[in-house]
């Protein structure tokens, strides 16, 4: 039997939630956490709404998930993220201790591979999956807001 448990998978239900924040007027990012192919956590971008820079994809998800477990490490599960995490985000998910984090489109300018940021040793980092989709959905996005 075939797994659908994917990364492809998981990156749709990610899409899914950046999609959210695109109809809210946020940088369409969108990021979901799992544990034994559960999703345990699902956010988007709230940073406009929230007026808070901190209000990233990633450390909603990150909050939902420790909430959800019970405790403040997340070994064992896997973020799934739009957009490669910038250095405040991939900080959080070192002290986290994320088994393993999968991202789409690179972030060029200010991603945490780009700024040198370390990420937990154990962590693994899966680049790219899905990342025409995300990018596109980002282009269109920054698009729509120059008009």
């Amino acid at each position: 039997m075939e797994n659908i448990f994917t990364d492809e998978y998981f990156m749709k239900k990610a899409l899914q939630e950046a999609e959210v924040a695109f109809e809210k007027g946020e940088i369409p990012v969108g990021a979901i956490i799992v544990i034994d192919n559960k999703v345990i956590a699902r956010s988007h971008n709230l940073t406009e709404l929230l007026n808070d820079v901190t209000a990233h994809a990633e450390m909603q998800s990150i909050t939902a998930a420790a909430n959800f477990l019970g405790g403040k490490y997340l070994t064992g599960c896997t973020l799934y993220v739009t957009l490669e995490p910038c250095q405040m985000c991939a900080g959080a998910l070192y002290w986290s201790q994320i088994s393993k984090i999968v991202f789409g489109a690179s972030d060029e300018n200010r991603g945490f591979e780009k700024m040198g940021t370390q990420l937990h040793p154990k962590t693994i980092v899966v680049r790219g999956v899905m990342a025409n989709e995300a990018s596109s959905l980002m282009r269109q996005f920054f698009i729509q807001r120059r008009k």
